[in-house]
């Protein structure tokens, strides 16, 4: 779950994006994982599901670190954060996560999503599968 005020608005990386709505200082946790307020769904689960939720799960959600054979599905802005090879972010220690820089209120938050995904592999982009104006670069939330 975000631990700080975020909104989510157009990107320049692909669709919407989450950005900090407060200055953030470096070092400062922003998300923590709480499987009280986070979605846990199994594989079992997620194969019973029809395509279009298969899909949405694909986009949104990422393996479980530690349990495996769950995905994890933020109910929260923090699952429209993109994705970035230098991101401002650091999810490393993969329940917590925390600000690299000081970045300020206005500022797209983005992570490496293969510090929490080893799975991870960058999905076509909605913007061209669909048609949608963008700057062309790619996107696979976390």
């Amino acid at each position: 779950m975000m631990l700080i005020k975020t909104y989510v608005a157009p990107s320049g990386i692909e669709g919407v994006g989450v950005y900090a709505a407060e200055p953030l200082m470096a070092g400062q946790e922003i998300w923590r994982f709480d499987s009280d307020f986070d979605r846990l769904v199994s594989q079992e689960k997620l194969d019973s599901y029809p395509p279009s939720i298969r899909e949405f799960m694909t986009k949104y959600s990422y393996p479980h670190h530690q349990m495996a054979g769950y995905f994890v599905l933020e109910s929260d802005n923090g699952r429209f954060m993109n994705h970035a090879e230098h991101p401002n972010t650091d999810f490393t220690g993969q329940d917590i996560g925390y600000a690299l820089t000081d970045i300020p209120a206005g500022v797209e938050l983005t992570s490496n999503y293969a510090e929490f995904d080893i799975t991870f592999d960058l999905l076509p982009s909605d913007v061209a599968r669909y048609g949608v104006k963008s700057n062309g670069m790619h996107h696979h939330s976390r």
